[in-house]
């Protein structure tokens, strides 16, 4: 019971940077059918991500669980300043979508953490097939609750949520980079 409430509380801890991010891009003019399946790319990469650090193992978590935390971070700082460019243009068109290559991206900026701590619960021997569920329902479950909230908060914004959108992002990004 200790342990499933412990990977508990680390699926919602990994889950709320997923729902972060889904409120800085639920902000974008989205469909219900794009949230599905942001929600479900999401909680796949926070399955895989955590599975691949888990059967790595321990000789490589010293050297690459704080390089994944940086590239994650720089993706989405790299991600909400072309939101804020975007926000400015004069096309109505934002620059980053999250469709095809996009959704990859943001999906991988939104999970690298969870590699970090795939490593970690490996060493300890955590049970993977439990723990990668309930990361993966969580983030998934998380990250459409952000996306509905942006979607919400984009209307009453109009013009100005991708910018405050981007706004989000780069400063999760920030907050990832330098941690204080």
């Amino acid at each position: 019971m200790g342990e499933w409430m412990t990977l508990w509380f680390m699926s919602i801890a990994l889950g709320m940077d997923a729902f972060s991010i889904g409120l800085g891009m639920g902000m974008l003019s989205l469909r219900i059918k794009q949230i599905m399946k942001i929600g479900i790319t999401i909680g796949l990469f926070h399955m895989l991500m955590p599975l691949g650090g888990m059967t790595i193992g321990k000789e490589i978590s010293v050297h690459f669980g704080g390089i994944a935390g940086v590239v994650g971070g720089i993706l989405l700082v790299i991600l909400g300043v072309t939101m804020i460019r975007s926000s400015f243009s004069k096309d109505d068109e934002p620059f980053v979508r999250p469709v095809g290559f996009g959704l990859l991206v943001f999906a991988l900026s939104a999970s690298l953490d969870s590699f970090s701590v795939g490593l970690s619960l490996g060493i300890y021997g955590a049970k993977t097939w439990l723990t990668i569920f309930m990361f993966g329902m969580m983030s998934m479950l998380l990250t459409w609750c952000g996306l509905m909230m942006g979607k919400k908060v984009q209307k009453w914004l109009g013009s100005y949520s991708e910018a405050l959108g981007g706004c989000i992002l780069l400063a999760f990004g920030v907050k990832i980079l330098f941690p204080f």
